[in-house]
């Protein structure tokens, strides 16, 4: 199921509740672009898009990596959105006028048999309502609804979210159950494991991580040069032709110019953390709130790609 026959969407976001931590100077010469989504985000989007690898060695994990960035369209900046958090400017070792945005989000075509038609959302972003990263794969809606009043509105979509930093890192898989009693109707159910739960509370944090493999020789989790050259194909046009930098609260998920750029409506909503348990909701009348966390429903929405149409049929 792991192909466009059954996954609507992609989406990753790397969210930071703080801001740039006097770390100003620095980050007036790279942004929020080259600073997470050229390097982490693609990082991200390379490990769920991947191919098996022919093998468990460094180099056939790396090689899989690099294909999908060769697969990937350069970035499109009328499907980019660039944002500044409001106090930046006067946050130490920042220009007084600078334009160097502190969120981004955009989205991402891969042109692969497993992907072609399936649309990527990627989010990063400093002063937003939570830390965390996490990824969540939107399924495709079946044909027919089992559970619904003919008049019904369609439900939100059954996805996958990996929670894979900031807390309650995991995986949980929300689909709708019918609730109990005459009517017809569903309300979502979550199913839930926490890698600690799962796997026990011992484990090795990311630097921890690297400097052991760096010691053993094992280049695995680094980056390879032909895939740091691809990801920078795929940004380029972005950074050779800039859009217009939106300003956003601190607290929010980002400017409201988001919810209109990237992709069109009715993406997953939900909690960032997924550990809370939501009411039963009539299809027809209730969803969850879509401003709720990682997943949000608005932050990229509206227009598709200019040469791509409706997802492929089966």
């Amino acid at each position: 199921m792991w192909d466009r026959h059954y996954v609507a969407s992609v989406q990753i976001t790397m969210a930071e509740s703080f801001g740039v931590e006097g770390r100003g100077k620095f980050y007036e010469e790279v942004g929020a672009l080259r600073d997470v989504l050229q390097n982490h985000l693609l990082q991200v989007v390379a490990l769920l898009a991947m191919e098996p690898p022919v093998g468990t060695g460094p180099e056939d994990v790396r090689d899989e990596k690099v294909k999908v960035f060769r697969a990937i369209r350069p970035l499109d900046p009328a499907f980019v959105v660039r944002g500044q958090y409001r106090g930046y400017r006067d946050e130490e070792g920042v220009a007084r006028d600078s334009a160097v945005e502190t969120f981004v989000a955009a989205r991402l075509e891969i042109d692969s048999w497993r992907w072609a038609g399936v649309p990527f959302y990627l989010r990063a972003g400093k002063r937003l309502r939570t830390t965390a990263l996490e990824a969540v794969i939107e399924l495709r809606q079946p044909p027919r609804l089992l559970f619904a009043q003919p008049d019904a509105r369609p439900p939100h979509p059954d996805h996958i979210r990996f929670r894979l930093s900031g807390g309650g890192e995991g995986v949980t898989v929300t689909m709708k159950a019918k609730v109990p009693g005459e009517r017809i109707e569903t309300g979502p159910v979550d199913l839930r494991s926490t890698f600690e739960e799962a796997l026990g509370p011992e484990k090795m944090d990311a630097y921890e991580r690297l400097l052991a493999d760096a010691a053993d020789g094992n280049r695995q989790l680094f980056a390879r040069q032909d895939g740091v050259e691809e990801e920078w194909r795929i940004v380029t046009p972005v950074l050779e032709r800039r859009p217009a930098l939106h300003t956003y609260e601190p607290g929010s998920w980002g400017p409201d110019a988001a919810g209109d750029r990237s992709r069109r409506p009715g993406r997953v909503p939900g909690s960032p953390t997924a550990t809370h348990r939501s009411r039963p909701s009539r299809q027809r009348e209730r969803s969850r709130d879509p401003r709720g966390g990682c997943g949000v429903r608005g932050w990229a929405r509206a227009r598709r790609s200019p040469d791509r149409g409706a997802p492929r049929s089966r």
